[in-house]
């Protein structure tokens, strides 16, 4: 789930979500082909470890990660994107470092314990308990594990979403929202920088990211 949401809360029960990202997906022809910035910014400088992958989509971070050592779990819920990923991860080499599982986050969440969950742009136009789902996230980290989450600070002109009344949550707001004991959850990060992004057309923009980064303490 990497691209900007109408946030128009429809109900994701029954297969309403499921159908609507497994027609994003079916009709995308590129898979795996760049890594978000902000995830390889947080993560080119740590030791490998195991990684979640959250919402993810065409693979590119998947793809970086296991490129860079990491073995990852990658959730989506469109079958069709976790297949693509699959079998992108197999042509490449990597096949025993990315397992796939499909998820509708609403309701089931991967088994085991990561020193990396990496959500980015973690948005829907279904009703999700988005913050339920981080919540679990964190707690599925091993001591010392981070917990990144990159949302969309502004509206690009290739956004989903158009409105000019939209609100961007901002980091602090995210953390509050979170409501984790900050002993065991310390914020090491919680910014909203500014970068010059390409859309889907090859269209160029100035953007916002609001990012927010949580380490889980022994």
């Amino acid at each position: 789930m990497d691209t900007t949401r109408n946030q128009d809360h429809r109900d994701a029960a029954g297969d309403g979500a499921e159908s609507f990202w497994e027609k994003h997906y079916a009709a995308r022809r590129a898979w795996g082909e760049r890594a978000n910035p902000l995830l390889v910014e947080t993560v080119e400088h740590l030791p490998p470890g195991a990684a979640l992958d959250l919402g993810c989509g065409a693979g590119g971070d998947t793809i970086w990660l296991a490129r860079h050592g990491w073995q990852v779990t990658a959730v989506d819920i469109s079958t069709t994107a976790v297949e693509q990923v699959r079998e992108h991860a197999r042509e490449l080499g990597l096949g025993d470092q990315v397992a796939t599982e499909q998820h509708d986050l609403a309701r089931s969440f991967p088994g085991g314990e990561f020193d990396l969950v990496s959500a980015q742009y973690f948005h829907t136009p279904f009703t999700l308990p988005r913050s339920q789902v981080l919540r679990t996230a964190a707690h599925a980290l091993r001591p010392g594990g981070l917990l990144l989450i990159v949302d969309h600070g502004s509206t690009a002109p290739w956004s989903w979403n158009q409105d000019p009344d939209t609100h961007y949550p901002t980091p602090t707001e995210i953390a509050a929202e979170l409501d984790l004991d900050p002993e065991q959850w310390p914020v090491l990060r919680a910014d909203m920088p500014r970068r010059r992004a390409t859309g889907p057309a090859g269209e160029a923009a100035t953007v916002t990211d609001n990012v927010l980064v949580l380490r889980r303490n022994p």
